[in-house]
């Protein structure tokens, strides 16, 4: 049995801007399999704060029962730096005001720690094979620089997370269901994972294009695997960024639901033993993330929703009317917001005042959209 609260001390750019980064150790230290959780990376997303505090609870009575077969590393509020982000009375938290960038953009490319030669030293053994580029991942995390604030919370975080056997990123949309964020080579294992969570969509796609926190994992994993095809070199990583619901989902019930849904995943991976917390649903099937439409605002208005989340729409069908809010028709007119695909409506705005090129929904269909580009995300 073990049980670790461990804390951080980030040094700030300026005076007396020491920041504390606390997260927690549970399990086995000689375990096979490593689990890393983490919540509020983009720090003013909070369900998922709730929902890992429930599941560190959860976690530390099997530690107790001696049911834990894995060991698990959750940083239930991994971004403090954010956590500080308020602004006339209203918490960000999404972007780092130094230097302008989201939170959860432009992790480092793990594919740099495997330098030329590295191939070489592969052999034929899939086990060592996976030892030896985790030794290179853990050599090149250490190696990081440590200069800025910035610097050394993101080694701290990638010193946890590059060796886990299981890397999932919790968030929440604006206003939406519950959804996954994956890879289209995990999406046996992510089936399992939305049956369990009552994920309304998964969403696949390999690079969306902003070097997201969980795609910089099986990155380098899936660049060996091609270099080199003769070499046994299986996929070690489940990574995944968790979207529980929206940012005004803060419920202590509604989350300890989530976060007994995580632990009867965890067990139906054979990671926590004992009897099983619950009975899984039947989600849908994943979906390429190029089929996802990202409905936007031609312009400012206030928007006027005519769908509710979860309902299936079709290509043309009215989301929303956009009351124009300056011009002649300032007030009088509505403008009409098309669904450009058939699905799934799964996310809409919270605030109904929204400017040009603004998000106001996802629509989760099957058609692939060449209006999608190669940037799959939403800033």
């Amino acid at each position: 049995m073990s049980f670790e609260k461990i804390s951080r001390q980030l040094v700030g750019d300026t005076p007396g801007r020491t920041t504390e980064l606390n997260y927690f150790r549970i399990g086995p230290g000689d375990a096979d399999k490593k689990v890393y959780l983490q919540a509020a990376l983009h720090a003013d997303e909070q369900p998922g704060i709730m929902v890992l505090h429930h599941l560190l609870q959860l976690l530390r009575d099997a530690d107790t029962a001696g049911e834990l077969k894995a060991e698990f590393v959750l940083f239930p509020m991994v971004n403090p730096l954010g956590m500080s982000d308020i602004e006339f009375g209203q918490h960000q938290g999404r972007y780092n005001r130094s230097i302008g960038v989201n939170h959860n953009r432009g992790w480092p490319v793990l594919n740099d720690a495997l330098g030329p030669g590295f191939t070489a030293t592969l052999g034929s053994d899939a086990g060592e094979n996976i030892e030896l580029v985790r030794s290179a991942l853990r050599h090149w995390v250490e190696s990081l620089p440590q200069v800025t604030v910035l610097d050394q919370w993101r080694r701290c975080i990638m010193q946890e997370a590059c060796d886990a056997d299981y890397v999932f990123d919790v968030h929440c949309d604006d206003d939406s269901l519950v959804h996954i964020f994956t890879l289209p080579q995990l999406a046996e294992n992510m089936q399992q994972l939305a049956n369990w969570i009552g994920a309304a969509a998964t969403l696949m796609a390999e690079d969306s294009g902003g070097g997201s926190f969980d795609e910089v994992w099986p990155a380098p994993w899936l660049q060996l695997a091609r270099e080199c095809p003769d070499k046994p070199l299986p996929l070690p990583v489940v990574s995944c960024t968790l979207e529980f619901r929206g940012q005004f989902d803060t419920f202590d019930e509604l989350n300890l639901r989530d976060a007994q849904n995580l632990y009867g995943y965890f067990q139906e991976q054979g990671l926590i033993t004992g009897k099983l917390i619950g009975d899984k649903g039947e989600a849908t099937a994943p979906t390429d993330l190029r089929a996802t439409e990202r409905l936007r605002a031609p312009q400012a208005g206030l928007l006027a929703y005519c769908v509710e989340l979860g309902d299936q729409v079709e290509k043309g069908d009215r989301i929303a009317d956009l009351i124009r809010l300056d011009g002649e028709g300032a007030f009088v007119e509505r403008v009409p917001l098309l669904a450009g695909t058939s699905g799934q409506v799964i996310s809409r705005k919270v605030t109904k005042y929204v400017w040009r090129d603004a998000n106001i929904a996802k629509i989760v269909g099957t058609e692939i959209l060449e209006s999608s580009g190669d940037y799959l995300l939403s800033d």
